[in-house]
């Protein structure tokens, strides 16, 4: 006789192989591969991870528990496997180590020049401190984009579970076929639910489902609210009161998130305003401030100086303030397919693109730093040039002796480039700059951007497709049959090759229904790479075995939802269209039409000095010029910020602008988006820093000449 250990085994196998309907659904599926799925599919967490076990081990710090509580639900949410102690640790660690480098340096600038470089140090403190910030609300911040990736896929868990359990009412299987084809973190969270079962945690799914609902509590109540309408489905006696339920659920969560955002729309117009006001209009007309208060403050601003504002701590303050407007952004919305899933994943991930872009902005940069090449002995003595000339030698006379490039020798110490052509060749080196990042982001993005495109041309299209596949099957026309003829119904879309495929391996392949779709060589799917068709074809495959009925009223179930969530999804995207407006309109067109503006009235001051100078020098000691001598002793040009230097801070500044502004941008309109956001750097950097390159080129040459025009009667 069996014992009753044996018996309990046999048939929670056989339960177990009934529950799991798709082939391959084992304990493997949930546990080894839970932890696999987590380092491929959210690798930048990892390595935050890695640094906070290595460097946060190294001094360990006890916290107060009221922190502990403020970092440990983030280190939840966004499920890093550190500590919070070890979080401080990270971030007191960097900010000791920057501090103490920084010390180190300016120890060592004191001994070898005996000055002590104070605003550097000061500088380096203002980092240290940033970094610790930085370091520590880093959970919040990876907390956060996890949510954005998370819930982008609320919407479509639902319709999978929806439609699923409108067939077959059953809770383990719904969300096992909902995670099976939902992407990113959710799909993470979906097989962990099993995950949870499996090593004892809860006993039943709807207990692990509960506890993990738990979690969206505060972000996403009406996620929580359509599962237990689903829930509730179950216990429902009537099918037709069930199936209302069910597609009440779908209908509270596209309700949900339409609330959120459009009062997300109204609250970040302010913010926004701020961004663009404090981090890009007055910084830079602060900048035209610079060359003359550098000039009357006697040198003691240097460039070096002016890049640290405005290259690090300007950036950090404006990244701060995106940080802060995009943490409220409300999830449930935004672009739902991820790129690690995409066969083209292998082009974005290549170094190739990055290799390719240096060999076009390396040229660039060596052209911009032509005026100090030209200061090099060894290279003016090989090729027999002189390191500088005057505009009258090369065949300008109208410009008179001023220098190309204008190095002056103070004190032994050669400083500048103040000629205009000097600063014209800086345009060059953040030219080579944008040139390298659009260039590398256009080749990694360029024929992924264009296969989502064309599969959401495609999905449209099969939006209405289904649907008439679905009445096809509701005429009670066998599935193999009813793909011949919608395919001949929807000749010249691009839907017609799919279905003509699916059609072709059943009518000459010999292929089952499912073989002909899901064959991993020959299958349809393989040339039609689009979550919906996977997820609507599944579908048809299960509710099929129950009848025709079931798999047309299934696949009209998802035309129709499909349908809804497309008309929600324009609503929201008219409600962000003047927000989104706004930001491309301030990064690719008045941001860099000003700095250009800017950069030339630099270079038109520092030709007016430089002409004021070589006056004061020709000029008689007569009361006549007495006051022109004067202003001319006021303003140095040799004290003031060579244009050279400005003009890169300016356009680096601007490139950093456009990184964290259509980053924001981005995240505002479509969520976590890696792929749409580096296709649209890759265009932004283009627009941007071409405008700004040709404004600063004409202000420039339009502001240098005016300058000399004004000043030529001045000439004894």
């Amino acid at each position: 006789m069996p014992s009753t250990k044996e018996i309990l085994d046999k048939y929670s196998k056989k339960l177990e192989t009934q529950v799991n309907s798709s082939p391959g659904d084992s304990e493997k599926n949930y546990s080894e591969e839970y932890s696999t799925f987590k380092k491929e599919m959210i690798p930048e967490l990892s390595r935050y991870e890695r640094f906070a076990k290595s460097l946060g081990n190294i001094i360990k710090i006890k916290i107060a528990e009221k922190d502990r509580k403020k970092i440990q639900p983030f280190l939840d949410t966004a499920r890093l496997d550190v500590s919070s102690s070890e979080v401080i640790s990270l971030s007191f660690i960097s900010m000791l180590g920057i501090f103490f480098l920084s010390m180190l340096i300016s120890l060592a600038i004191y001994f070898y020049t005996d000055s002590f470089p104070t605003p550097f140090l000061f500088m380096g403190l203002l980092t240290s401190t940033a970094l610790f910030y930085h370091l520590k609300s880093m959970p919040k911040r990876l907390a956060n984009a996890y949510r954005l990736q998370a819930s982008s896929q609320m919407v479509p868990a639902i319709l999978y579970t929806v439609v699923y359990m409108k067939h077959t009412s059953n809770l383990e299987r719904a969300i096992h076929f909902a995670s099976e084809h939902l992407e990113g973190p959710l799909a993470l969270d979906f097989k962990k639910i099993f995950y949870d079962v499996e090593i004892g945690k809860f006993s039943t799914i709807k207990q692990s489902l509960d506890a993990y609902l738990e979690t969206w509590q505060d972000y996403a109540p009406e996620f929580i609210e359509s599962f237990h309408l689903i829930e509730s489905s179950l216990f429902e006696p009537s099918e037709s009161r069930r199936v209302i339920i069910l597609e009440k659920s779908l209908q509270v969560i596209l309700d949900g998130v339409y609330e959120k955002m459009l009062k997300y729309s109204r609250e970040i117009r302010s913010p926004l305003t701020n961004v663009y006001m404090l981090g890009i209009i007055l910084p830079t007309l602060g900048l035209a401030l610079l060359p003359l208060a550098s000039t009357l403050l006697g040198g003691i601003i240097q460039w070096y100086h002016v890049a640290i504002l405005f290259n690090i701590l300007i950036p950090v303050f404006v990244f701060y303030l995106v940080s802060e407007a995009l943490l409220k952004r409300p999830g449930g919305y935004g672009q739902s397919q991820i790129i690690e899933l995409s066969p083209d994943y292998e082009k974005f991930k290549s170094r190739k693109p990055w290799i390719r872009a240096s060999l076009i902005a390396l040229p660039l940069l060596i052209i911009g730093l032509l005026p100090f090449l030209f200061q090099i002995s060894a290279i003016t003595n090989l090729l027999g040039i002189e390191s500088d000339y005057s505009f009258s030698q090369i065949g300008i006379p109208f410009l008179g002796n001023e220098k190309l490039f204008d190095f002056k020798i103070i004190e032994d110490v050669k400083v500048g480039p103040f000629g205009p052509l000097a600063v014209l060749l800086s345009l060059f080196l953040p030219l080579s700059v944008a040139v390298f990042f659009s260039s590398a982001y256009k080749q990694k993005t360029k024929s992924l951007i264009k296969s989502r495109e064309d599969t959401k041309i495609l999905e449209e299209e099969f939006t209405n497709s289904i649907f008439q596949l679905g009445n096809r099957l509701g005429d009670g026309v066998p599935a193999e049959i009813a793909f011949s003829y919608v395919a001949q119904s929807t000749k010249s879309q691009k839907t017609h090759e799919f279905f003509s495929l699916v059609n072709q391996n059943i009518q000459q392949g010999g292929m089952s229904l499912e073989s002909a779709i899901f064959n991993k060589k020959r299958g349809a799917l393989v040339f039609f790479p689009s979550p919906l068709i996977a997820t609507s074809m599944k579908i048809l495959v299960e509710s099929a075995k129950k009848g025709l009925q079931v798999a047309a009223r299934s696949l009209m179930a998802i035309s129709d939802y499909v349908k809804n969530i497309n008309r929600i999804n324009q609503r929201l995207r008219d409600l962000l269209a003047e927000i989104i407006t706004d930001m491309k309109s301030n990064m690719t067109f008045l941001a860099p039409l000003l700095a250009g503006i800017v950069v030339g009235l630099s270079a038109m001051i520092t030709s007016i000095l430089n002409k004021l100078q070589t006056f004061q020098a020709e000029l008689n000691n007569g009361s006549s010029v007495s006051n022109l001598a004067n202003i001319a002793n006021l303003f140095q040009v040799d004290k003031m910020i060579p244009p050279y230097f400005l003009q890169v801070i300016i356009g680096i500044y601007l490139v950093q602008i456009v990184f964290i502004l259509t980053s924001a941008l981005i995240t505002v309109e479509s969520g976590k988006d890696l792929l749409k956001e580096k296709y649209e750097l890759a265009k932004n950097l283009k627009r941007s820093l071409t405008l700004y390159l040709i404004t600063a080129l004409f202000s420039i040459l339009a502001l240098t000449i005016l300058s000399v025009v004004a000043l030529g009667p001045l000439s004894p």
